[in-house]
């Protein structure tokens, strides 16, 4: 088998990605000399901000699974994007999309390792006229996953943990009570488990929330709680997952940054991130369960209003890379992980 490669999709190039990115790699890359990157996107405007930063990090074309460490830049999408692309600019979306789906093809063809992938715009590739819900559904869809989890994570300055994984992620608020089923629940409380097992945590404890304020209070702020919820940790129970609840979310999360519980399950979208986001906002990674690669990303957008400033922040993008490296590692070679 070839060397291990970490490929990485640079994102929307009119937003924050592929300034976010190169930082990342930048510091990885001192920090792991032996670590081959694979970035895909447009070369000439990756070099530019390359030289304009003064980032200082070796772009060289991509020659082969057989390179020798470093990073690498390839470009599936072939045409160069022009310089001065307006924020959402379709060629810019229609881009980041090619290198989203030829890294996961990579993934798939078992070429690379994990995937990688900066933040793009789902309006703007829905402007193209491309049906998107995002890129967590996307991925699920092209790899024929049937049923994948959002789970992030990520930690306070003391080191203090959350990690959410989502029964329903992109949804309109009004739709989520009829599209969070029990099937979606187990899915999710049992990625959860499996996902602190692959971080080697010494425990797997699942605090799943309720939906309904104060978790339905006995059925009479609704019933989803009875039906669908509990019913759901049973099942997982009697699999030997250590799961609990339905709980109360407003307390449920303040006891896993307790570190009573190693992970939770939100039941949508804004349930889960607000509380994610308050304790790491600047390293907090996405991290797509179930796919047959690993995949991560920051848990953070495209930043149109600061892209182009190298103000943006890349320790979630970093933190991103360094995931997908330990899960890549610990994947091909779960003895020398087991022993790190």
């Amino acid at each position: 088998m070839h060397a291990r490669w970490i490929v990485i999709a640079s994102g929307d190039v009119t937003g924050v990605g592929p300034e976010v990115t190169l930082d990342a790699l930048a510091r990885q890359s001192a920090d792991d000399p032996e670590g081959r990157y694979l970035l895909l996107g447009d070369h000439d405007g990756l070099e530019r901000l390359n030289r304009t930063y003064r980032i200082g990090i070796a772009l060289k074309p991509f020659s082969g699974y057989d390179a020798a460490p470093g990073v690498w830049v390839a470009n599936p999408h072939a045409a160069p994007l022009p310089r001065d692309l307006s924020p959402g600019a379709p060629e810019a979306a229609i881009a980041a999309l090619a290198w989203l789906e030829d890294g996961a093809r990579r993934c798939l063809r078992g070429e690379t390792q994990a995937l990688v992938t900066a933040p793009l715009s789902k309006e703007a590739i829905l402007r193209t006229g491309r049906p998107f819900v995002g890129q967590t559904e996307f991925l699920g869809a092209l790899s024929g996953t049937e049923q994948v989890v959002m789970m992030l994570l990520g930690c306070d300055d003391r080191g203090r943990w959350l990690r959410v994984a989502l029964a329903t992620t992109h949804l309109p608020l009004a739709e989520v009570a009829r599209r969070v089923t029990r099937e979606k629940v187990d899915r999710a409380i049992e990625l959860a488990a499996a996902a602190c097992r692959d971080l080697q945590l010494p425990q797997a404890r699942i605090g799943v929330c309720g939906l309904n304020p104060h978790a339905g209070e006995g059925g009479h702020l609704g019933t989803e709680e009875i039906e669908t919820i509990a019913p759901a940790v049973r099942a997982c129970q009697q699999r030997g997952i250590d799961a609990s609840g339905p709980f109360a979310a407003d307390a449920l999360f303040r006891r896993a940054y307790m570190g009573e519980f190693d992970a939770l399950v939100a039941q949508y979208h804004d349930q889960g991130l607000p509380p994610l986001k308050m304790v790491a906002f600047d390293t907090g990674v996405n991290w797509t369960l179930g796919l047959p690669f690993p995949r991560t990303s920051p848990d953070h957008g495209t930043a149109y209003d600061i892209a182009g400033r190298h103000r943006a922040r890349p320790e979630s993008m970093l933190a991103a890379i360094r995931l997908a490296a330990q899960l890549a590692r610990r994947a091909s070679d779960p003895v020398e992980s087991s022993d790190s």
